[in-house]
């Protein structure tokens, strides 16, 4: 008598493929030791396994008759950290991009400096510094809000940048 042949074994498939809970039981613990020599961090490595398990159950019926259902998994789980360290890379360049603030001490007393030399410069240079400067006024705009004509505005300005940067000492190189 001769013996049935499965349909599994017609389509190239070994008759004892393991069910999801099974392969879970015998690479699990495996795959989450590769992830913590992986990265080093017990809890990350696990969320990773899990992750990657998970994945794997989603395409449990194509996984399971793949060539290597383990090899899927761990490049799953390989996958996983590889984006795991994008976001991490991109996080930490956000995070250092912000740390160009200045030192709210430090600006505190650069505003202060700031004031102090803008209450030393004529109040009509200062009114043009401010209106063309802070304001983003053009010189018409602000010649028709002092009542004089936009050259005096320029000239003002010109000469209450020079007694700023003197004021500051700051120099004009």
């Amino acid at each position: 008598m001769t013996e049935p042949v499965s349909l599994a074994r017609v389509a190239g498939v070994p008759d004892a493929i393991p069910t999801f809970e099974e392969f879970f039981r015998s690479h699990y613990r495996d795959l989450a030791r590769a992830l913590l020599l992986l990265t080093g961090d017990p809890s990350e490595a696990e969320d990773l396994a899990q992750e990657a398990f998970a994945r794997v159950l989603e395409r449990w019926e194509r996984v399971r008759v793949m060539a290597s259902p383990t090899g899927y998994a761990y490049r799953t789980a390989l996958n996983l950290n590889r984006k795991r360290l994008r976001w991490v890379a991109v996080r930490a360049r956000r995070i250092l991009a912000g740390r160009h603030e200045p030192d709210p001490a430090e600006a505190a007393g650069t505003r202060v400096d700031v004031l102090q030399a803008m209450r030393a410069i004529p109040a009509a240079q200062r009114e043009a510094l401010v209106l063309v400067e802070w304001l983003g006024m053009g010189a018409d705009e602000a010649g028709e809000v002092l009542g004089i004509a936009p050259e005096s505005v320029r000239g003002r300005c010109h000469r209450g940048r020079a007694s700023l940067r003197t004021e500051l000492g700051v120099s004009d190189e």
